[in-house]
């Protein structure tokens, strides 16, 4: 007896006629007739009792009716998986961030895109750049995101959002003022300097050298972050990522565009050895979005007016 008859069988139990069980499953009375007569050759047995023209289930009716509610329990759970999966409502995805980006671009997408997938679960890990690189070849996670991108094989790529790097400095800062601040601008001052080596520390050191200023940090750190809370604290200025700054309420910081132009270039990253589950090209586009409202409140756009 396979599914389809079943269907049947139970919706006659419930009706007692073939004419509204038929209605019910959008047949006609003689296709419901037939299939009856079918079981019944089928099972060997008889599946209702004719009375007045209504259908009386026998004990094997009834035995195979409750016997056959697992089978559409499970298959209604089917069936309510497939539209959660057709509409990317549940499911498993995993992502990992450089600082960054997992503090700034990362949450806000998140926040949108599980409010409206209640039913999905989400890994998130935060990485230096060589870990996101480790994490989506092993597929340990499906997503990466990182700032810079240097080409590796079997890894593809997407720009998220091209940025520069801003200075931030503490409100009281003698530069403050300035709309725009140049590398000559922070030569003699307290300077708090990314670590040697790291990809962004690499980026402001060749900014200051293109400059003809000398790089003299009073303190090196290896994040963003980090410089971005010595810089609230009033320890010296700092030139950092664009999304830093807006960590924490933007630590209360100055934000000032920086000269030379540094780029900041965020990409989001995946391997080339299978393709995107629906969910992760889901979350791509609520990264798009993030990026897209991220470029509307750049600092640039906003000179001489402290960051939010």
């Amino acid at each position: 007896m396979n599914l389809r008859q079943l269907e049947i069988l139970r919706a006659v139990i419930r009706h007692r006629t073939t004419v509204a069980a038929a209605d019910e499953l959008a047949l006609s009375q003689p296709a419901v007739s037939n299939a009856l007569k079918t079981m019944e050759a089928q099972a060997g047995f008889a599946l209702f009792e004719r009375v007045n023209n209504r259908l009386f289930p026998t004990a094997e009716a009834m035995a195979l009716y409750k016997e056959s509610e697992a089978i559409f329990a499970l298959h209604a759970k089917l069936e309510s998986r497939v539209r959660d999966l057709r509409e990317n409502r549940s499911g498993h995805l995993a992502l990992v961030a450089t600082p960054p980006l997992a503090y700034s671009i990362i949450p806000s997408a998140l926040s949108g895109f599980l409010r409206r997938r209640p039913e999905t679960r989400v890994f998130f890990d935060v990485r230096r750049y060589e870990g996101i690189i480790e994490g989506v070849l092993s597929r340990v996670a499906e997503l990466g995101f990182a700032l810079g991108l240097t080409h590796h094989p079997g890894i593809a790529h997407e720009v998220v959002h091209t940025g520069e790097m801003v200075c931030v400095l503490p409100p009281q800062h003698p530069l403050a003022g300035k709309p725009v601040i140049s590398a000559a601008d922070l030569s003699g001052m307290p300077f708090i300097g990314l670590e040697r080596g790291t990809r962004l520390g690499e980026a402001v050191r060749d900014s200051f050298a293109r400059a003809g200023a000398p790089f003299r940090p009073t303190v090196e750190v290896r994040y963003c972050n980090t410089a971005c809370v010595l810089a609230s604290a009033g320890v010296g200025a700092a030139v950092v990522d664009p999304f830093s700054p807006r960590q924490n309420g933007g630590h209360g910081l100055v934000v000032r565009p920086f000269t030379p132009t540094t780029r900041a270039v965020a990409y989001m990253l995946w391997s080339e050895a299978e393709p995107l589950s629906r969910l992760a090209k889901a979350f791509l586009n609520e990264v798009r979005k993030e990026s897209a409202l991220l470029e509307r409140t750049a600092p640039h756009q906003q000179h001489g007016a402290e960051s939010d």
